[in-house]
């Protein structure tokens, strides 16, 4: 697969505490420059990234980041805040104690207020695969497939672990025909992202490619 192609479906990533201006203005350049799928930053970044470049490029950023459990309340208003600022996508974190509790009609309901708050803007659900059993990611499919969500997502990038093949290949199994996958965390060369896309990604989250 044309390196390309497989930069075209990459959400450019820095989410780094540290991060300045400085460096998300050199992500934003090189996602305008390679054509990524969109640039994943910090919400405090949104509006200037947005203004600076110029409907050029989608803005993706995180809400409930990296923890997810915070209220429902708090992350329906980083959404909003997140889309007047002008985000073109969403990538939110589930609250996985709900998920340890068996509490999925909570997790569906809080999914399903988000995607309300996105006014039309890309969700994507990030289930962070490496602190769920096997049992709770075949669940987490199913609940992300009935949600109104457009993406079900691997990882923050930010816990225990990353993406890894057979997640993808689990989602693949699992999840409906309509939802996407977006695999991130620990890609780091072509031929990862390759593989990830053979499994069934349609998506990736990575800071290194494009660099």
């Amino acid at each position: 697969m044309e390196q390309s192609k497989i930069i075209n479906m990459v959400d450019h990533t820095l989410l780094k505490q540290t991060s300045t201006w400085e460096q998300i203005k050199l992500l934003c350049d090189q996602g305008m420059d390679k054509n990524a799928a969109s640039v994943c930053i910090p919400p405090y970044f949104v509006k200037a990234a947005k203004e600076y470049t110029e409907g050029k490029l989608p803005i993706c950023t995180v809400i409930g980041f990296p923890n997810g459990n915070m209220t429902t309340a708090v992350k329906v208003f980083e959404t909003e805040d997140a889309v007047k600022n002008g985000a073109d996508e969403i990538d939110m974190v589930i609250n996985i104690g709900l998920v340890k509790e068996g509490k999925y009609d909570e997790v569906l309901k809080e999914i399903n207020e988000i995607k309300a708050a996105c006014h039309g803007k890309l969700l994507k659900v990030i289930i962070e695969t490496c602190l769920l059993t096997e049992e709770e990611k075949i669940k987490m499919c199913e609940v992300v497939t009935k949600s109104d969500a457009e993406y079900i997502k691997t990882s923050t990038g930010f816990s225990t672990g990353g993406a890894t093949i057979e997640d993808i290949k689990l989602m693949k199994k699992y999840c409906g025909a309509d939802l996407k996958i977006k695999a991130a965390g620990g890609i780091k060369s072509f031929e990862d992202a390759e593989e990830f896309i053979k499994a069934g990604a349609d998506r990736l989250g990575t800071s290194r490619l494009v660099k």
